[in-house]
């Protein structure tokens, strides 16, 4: 999403029944539905007529302790559990964060290390995480030396981050929704191999790889764009993928995204635009989300530089609920909010756009630094130390290997990123949510020369 310092752009989860179908093997679709959802004794929830899949940890045979062999949570729905949440379970999880006032963190991530250091942060602080791919970000998670025709190596990076997040969020013990950021109309070829992916997936496991997509196609006509995600919907829904949409553009620029120069009315989406999809998506599914332009903008800014309007929030939940009805849900707010673009943005804002339904907000901007100033503050402490590989302040013969193992600054990094988190985790309210109490200490780890105990990694 794109935009300027006066829009600002939320996604809305259309609050419908919490029912999802699901494609069954034979001619008909099973409704899997949170009153008949029984735990299976693969340690995944199951339906009357589908099967979800067993843990990543059982499938590749390795250890599953502690928080990693939990079933669910204290404080959570019984469906959702450690490692990557889909279909039910996400809705289950969106709704409960809708229900009790907070919204999660979503995060960008390129690499291994930025997702480890989400998944520590979400334990850190007891609470799901959602962590998002762009696809120049998938692209670079799968190596920049791959050929990108047709997005290959995009779609073949996002799918090996998905892996690594299935495999480890099971390990931090955290609930995670695995999303696809921004997929302008040129980029749709990415996306569908994610969807083919997450089909061919579905058919071993029962659930898809992926949690839900993002379509932007805010640029183009209104009813292309409702056609082509009506499409993608129907396929999507199938297999218990939530869609976002997005109605209006974010100013700034993401992702080499540059939108700070679009005309001010692009930056605003009406309630009748909202209203419009949600009556056209909804006979399909309502497993979908809408991006609403509405007052921020990606990028950095001055703190007072970027003007929310919360409020719209609030008339847009009045208007809706308005023309559903007795339809409309009793709190009279039919959709959940999505927050893109949020750097810059006054706390008060923030928390009050929670107050009207903003269940997920996109993290970018903020980590990218705060990856970059853990590498500057290492570099900047252990300056001379990094210049060769042999001599130092403590000798001419003294070895620096210690301190340019990559391992020491990527770390540093991931520090960082885990505090600068926990600052986002406590803004929306998303802290001591799951009832797991505080992150023990890791054990039998490596030692680290300029750390001390490394996480992670095993003694030698």
């Amino acid at each position: 999403m794109k935009f300027s310092t006066t829009a600002a752009t939320f996604a809305v989860l259309v609050s419908g029944t919490t029912a999802f179908t699901v494609a069954s093997t034979g001619s008909s679709a099973a409704s899997v539905v949170g009153s008949s959802i029984q735990r299976g004794a693969s340690g995944r929830t199951a339906g009357s007529t589908t099967q979800l899949s067993e843990k990543m940890a059982e499938e590749l045979g390795t250890p599953c302790e502690d928080e990693c062999a939990m079933d669910s949570y204290p404080n959570m729905p019984p469906s959702v559990h450690p490692g990557v949440n889909t279909g039910q379970a996400m809705i289950d999880l969106l709704n409960h964060a809708k229900e009790n006032g907070y919204a999660i963190p979503a995060v960008n991530c390129v690499s291994n290390s930025g997702i480890n250091a989400c998944l520590e942060a979400a334990r850190k602080n007891d609470a799901p995480v959602i962590v998002q791919f762009s696809s120049g970000g998938s692209q670079f998670y799968g190596g920049k030396g791959l050929d990108n025709t047709n997005y290959q190596a995009a779609i073949a990076g996002a799918i090996s981050g998905a892996f690594h997040v299935r495999t480890m969020a099971e390990q931090y013990g955290v609930p995670v929704i695995l999303h696809t950021d921004h997929c302008s109309k040129k980029l749709l070829p990415w996306v569908d191999g994610l969807v083919a992916a997450s089909e061919r997936y579905y058919e071993k496991h029962g659930e898809p790889l992926f949690s839900s997509h993002m379509i932007d196609l805010s640029e183009e006509p209104i009813e292309e764009n409702i056609d082509i995600c009506k499409n993608y919907l129907a396929r999507m829904s199938k297999i218990g993928i939530l869609l976002e949409m997005e109605l209006g553009i974010t100013g700034g620029e993401e992702d080499g995204v540059d939108n700070t120069d679009v005309p001010l009315e692009d930056l605003y989406s009406k309630p009748e635009e909202i209203y419009q999809v949600y009556k056209e998506l909804s006979p399909i599914s309502d497993m979908f989300t809408v991006a609403a332009a509405f007052g921020n903008v990606h990028g950095v800014y001055s703190p007072g530089n970027v003007k929310l309007e919360p409020k719209i929030l609030s008339r847009a939940q009045e208007y809706i609920s308005e023309k559903l009805g007795g339809d409309a849900p009793a709190d009279k707010k039919p959709v959940s909010f999505v927050f893109h673009g949020g750097s810059g943005s006054d706390i008060a804002d923030i928390r009050e756009s929670l107050d009207y339904g903003v269940i997920k907000m996109n993290i970018d901007t903020d980590t990218q630094w705060s990856y970059w100033e853990g590498i500057k503050n290492f570099e900047s402490k252990y300056h001379d130390y990094l210049q060769t590989q042999i001599g130092n302040p403590e000798g001419p013969d003294k070895p620096n290997k210690k301190y340019y193992d990559p391992r020491e600054c990527m770390r540093s990094a991931e520090t960082t990123t885990v505090d600068r988190l926990e600052q986002s985790f406590g803004d929306l309210r998303c802290q001591k949510i799951l009832g797991l109490g505080e992150m023990g200490e890791a054990t039998n780890v490596l030692e680290s020369s300029v750390f001390g105990p490394r996480k992670g990694g095993l003694p030698v």
